[in-house]
């Protein structure tokens, strides 16, 4: 675990560097400076365009980690990867042909309860374009086992420029309809900065020499996690799809604070999966199952701890942290961050799962799983949404997560005798339930921020006290013993 708990430690802070940042973002700078409506339409904007975004790709950033450690000679990998780069075009061409012929279709459809989306329709489409290529290159540098400056850019880079063109905003330099158009270009020039990262990194020879010898299972692989990867993509957004076709785009705006503060708890997962993705392709195709094992048990466990802590931080503040935002629309949120929490933490149990399935010969499961998910949301959001508002968007995503993620696991149980769980995993689910049902009620009769700091440090306190004494983690255990002695 070295490479992956040094490139992932520092990923995560990177990632809680930009969910801060996001944080400041979403809590305060767009909830105060941009009308709320505007706030949904670009939340809107982002996640359709991350719905197509798999599709669009066809699927090559997957592709690229799957494949590119296979190759054995420069040759064959610098052929790889040109072809990487090409075929989403075979996509990317056809469908903006179909799209200028039914533009007019699409626009009155995606506007017909929310006019505003009308004039910004076309923005979906190029913002796909650079969020996928900007994954393309981002796994080009992965491969090299360099994730940390892709992350940044990812991370970080984009919400500064958000948090610079709010504030532009506020002094009214741009309007809000400029704004909608910056944060497109946002995106455009994050891609120009990875795509040079990655040419930076391993450049290939311009030379291209026919097809790859095995473009037949790349195909076959492609097309698979094509269908899987836009299914996925579904399952994350189609609720802030859905929600301006069922109600008022306002609304969006108010799902979307709850969501962001609740996905603060999938950081240690995204910061682990930059590194551990490629790593365990490598162990894969080299067919050493027991390393493959240890990593999904390992994984499963520390982002567990990890995840455990900002789920009780998270939800033990969370009324403190919206008499902070100071918006009362905004508060209906509060249930939403406690249902997808728990979503989130169903989800950092599987640890290494989809890593596993996706670069294993039972990559085609993923295929079934997805589209199971993506059909099982939607239904579910149409009936929640409609009966329950937003909260019903949240309530579906649980469920979802919740049967497919026991499905995963009893079927790479049974495929590969493998399971994420040990009897520290019961230890610890134990130590958080306990920890929730006492600072949940545990209160202070003082300024919100000052009982959020607090609460914090002695549930913290508490909880790393247990872990480290229980040994849950050898890896924790490990990095606590460098700097302290328990």
């Amino acid at each position: 675990m070295g490479i992956v708990f040094k490139q992932s430690f520092i990923n995560t802070i990177i990632l809680f560097l930009g969910f801060g940042i996001g944080g400041v973002n979403v809590l305060f700078l767009y909830t105060h400076f941009l009308e709320a409506e505007y706030f949904g339409l670009i939340t809107f904007l982002l996640s359709t365009a991350n719905m197509i975004m798999p599709f669009m790709m066809f699927g090559m950033q997957h592709t690229i980690i799957k494949y590119f450690s296979s190759y054995k000679t420069k040759e064959q990998r610098d052929n790889f990867l040109i072809t990487a780069g090409l075929l989403p075009l075979v996509v990317i061409i056809p469908l903006s042909v179909i799209g200028i012929i039914f533009y007019q279709y699409i626009v009155d459809y995606l506007g017909r309860e929310n006019i505003i989306i009308k004039d910004y329709t076309h923005l979906i489409f190029y913002i796909s374009i650079f969020m996928g290529y900007f994954e393309v290159f981002y796994a080009w540098s992965r491969v090299q086992m360099k994730s940390v400056f892709g992350n940044f850019i990812k991370e970080v880079f984009a919400r500064i420029c958000v948090s610079g063109l709010l504030i532009g905003v506020y002094y009214e330099w741009l309007d809000s309809e400029q704004f909608v158009y910056a944060v497109a270009f946002v995106y455009l020039l994050r891609v120009v900065i990875m795509k040079l990262y990655a040419l930076h990194l391993y450049f290939p020879k311009i030379k291209w020499n026919g097809l790859p010898d095995n473009f037949k299972e790349i195909m076959s692989f492609s097309v698979y996690i094509i269908l899987a990867g836009s299914a996925g993509a579904v399952l994350l957004e189609i609720d802030k799809f859905m929600i301006p076709q069922l109600k008022d785009i306002a609304e969006v705006a108010y799902y979307s604070v709850g969501v962001y503060i609740a996905s603060v708890i999938a950081i240690p997962s995204r910061a682990m999966q930059q590194i551990i993705n490629p790593i365990t392709a490598k162990e894969l195709n080299d067919n050493n199952l027991p390393e493959v094992e240890n990593l999904y048990q390992k994984s499963s466990l520390n982002l567990l701890i990890v995840g455990g802590l900002l789920f009780l931080l998270i939800n033990v503040n969370i009324k403190e942290v919206y008499m902070i935002i100071d918006k009362p629309e905004y508060s209906v949120g509060i249930y939403i961050v406690l249902i997808i929490s728990l979503s989130e933490m169903i989800k950092l149990s599987l640890g290494t799962n989809g890593a596993i399935l996706t670069n294993s010969k039972y990559y085609k499961a993923m295929f079934y799983y997805a589209i199971g998910m993506a059909l099982s949301v939607i239904i579910l959001n149409k009936v929640l949404i409609e009966s329950m508002g937003i909260q019903g968007a949240a309530l579906a995503t649980l469920i979802v997560v919740l049967v497919f993620s026991l499905l995963k696991i009893i079927y790479l149980n049974v495929k590969m005798k493998m399971q994420p769980f040990t009897v520290k995993t019961r230890k610890l689910l134990v130590v958080i339930l306990l920890l929730f049902l006492v600072f949940q009620y545990t209160t202070f009769d003082i300024n919100p921020l000052l009982s959020i700091f607090i609460k914090s440090i002695l549930l913290s306190f508490i909880f790393i006290f247990a872990v480290i004494k229980m040994k849950l983690s050898e890896d924790m255990n490990q990095l606590f013993n460098k700097y302290f002695k328990l």
